[in-house]
């Protein structure tokens, strides 16, 4: 079979003949990327599909969805702001669709801040930010008891938590003590103070920035709390036509400053309920299943994903499909969201790491060994 190099992250595939010339999504990178003939010893197969198969590439187009429409406006509006960085905007709203959390891991300067203010501005809901640093404490986040003296009494201070969205900038630079004090709110959408649970309103959404290259000073996340973010991303920089289009766009003034909400709380809260209800078929949701299992078992692996990251991959597939305007998970959903969603859960083998092995390359592995189900026309075909 011809070989061909994605256009974007140099991944090598392997396609069949009649596949020649036409656009797919990379396993790897995710990002549409034209076949062509290429040189490079084949990692990843794109196996023909049956005939009668649905695919990514020929699904007949989403239909004017209440979900649909809701990620377009929300998506335009961002747009103002963050130039170029579609896919990142759309995998932030299967995030919060998704009742998840989202780490945007990325150097300085290319709007990880500026994403989460378009989106909070966007919804027009509560917006609290949290500059991390070391000397921040969990009272500071989550709240504290101050005494009143007229009622002489303590009286609960809610902190920056208790907002429906919250962005911890530069999470890592908080100490350990300081980032636990996340963990139940994002597991379990409360806070605990003085021993009184305080529950946290609907929609809660958390955006955590960090900075992968500066490590002076600062306390790297424990895989557990990496395991409560659904998805983990990165912006990069823009190319030269959005860089350009950007300094024309910021010349007299912020255009965040023009940003206006298109939703409510209660846009979101129905819309987070539809994801929910998207059809997963058995031999797909076996497929999530699998997926999950094979990081477990494979060789560059010690520790794979965990329950919680095949419920964070089923219920991002959901949201995906549901974000495009389709009522029906489809493997390629699967495939699209499996990195931003196992990528951070997976650690590596020391030896597998002198390698020079990423968890990018293995979940692309992963995804090219397990049996991917055929969903035809008419249900779940083999």
């Amino acid at each position: 079979m011809p070989k061909s190099l994605c256009d974007h992250c140099a991944q090598s595939l392997e396609y069949p003949e009649e596949l020649a010339g036409q656009s797919t999504a990379c396993p790897l990178c995710g990002q549409t990327t034209t076949l062509r003939s290429g040189d490079g010893v084949p990692r990843i197969r794109i196996p023909k599909p049956p005939p009668d198969a649905i695919t990514a590439r020929n699904r007949e187009p989403g239909t004017s969805t209440a979900v649909a429409d809701l990620a377009n406006r929300l998506a335009v509006n961002i747009e103002t702001v963050l130039i170029g960085k579609r896919r990142e905007i759309e995998l932030t709203l299967v995030a919060f669709l998704a009742e998840g959390h989202v780490l945007l891991e990325d150097v300085p300067g290319v709007a990880k801040t500026m994403l989460a203010r378009a989106l909070a501005q966007s919804v027009g809901g509560s917006f609290k930010r949290l500059q991390c640093t070391p000397d921040l404490l969990p009272t500071d986040i989550t709240g504290t008891s101050i005494f009143n003296p007229k009622t002489a009494e303590f009286e609960f201070r809610p902190g920056p938590l208790f907002a429906q969205l919250v962005l911890a900038d530069e999470i890592n630079r908080a100490t350990p003590r300081a980032q636990s004090a996340l963990l139940e709110a994002m597991a379990e959408r409360q806070v605990t103070a003085d021993g009184v649970n305080y529950e946290l309103g609907r929609p809660f959404f958390l955006i955590a920035t960090q900075n992968p290259i500066d490590h002076e000073g600062t306390f790297p996340l424990p895989e557990a709390q990496l395991d409560r973010f659904l998805l983990r991303l990165s912006l990069g920089y823009p190319g030269l036509a959005e860089e350009d289009r950007m300094l024309e766009r910021f010349q007299r003034s912020h255009p965040i400053g023009t940003v206006r909400p298109v939703a409510i709380a209660e846009d979101i809260l129905a819309a987070q309920d539809t994801v929910r209800a998207v059809h997963v078929d058995a031999r797909v949701r076996e497929y999530v299943a699998r997926v999950v299992r094979a990081t477990r078992e494979h060789d560059a692996v010690r520790l794979g994903g965990s329950p919680r990251a095949s419920l964070a991959l089923f219920r991002s597939a959901q949201a995906l499909a549901a974000v495009r305007g389709f009522d029906f998970v489809l493997p390629d959903d699967v495939k699209e969201v499996a990195l931003p969603v196992l990528g951070h859960r997976l650690v590596l083998r020391p030896e597998s790491r002198l390698r020079k092995a990423t968890a990018a390359g293995v979940v692309a592995e992963v995804l090219d060994r397990v049996p991917v189900p055929t969903v035809t026309a008419g249900g779940m075909g083999r």
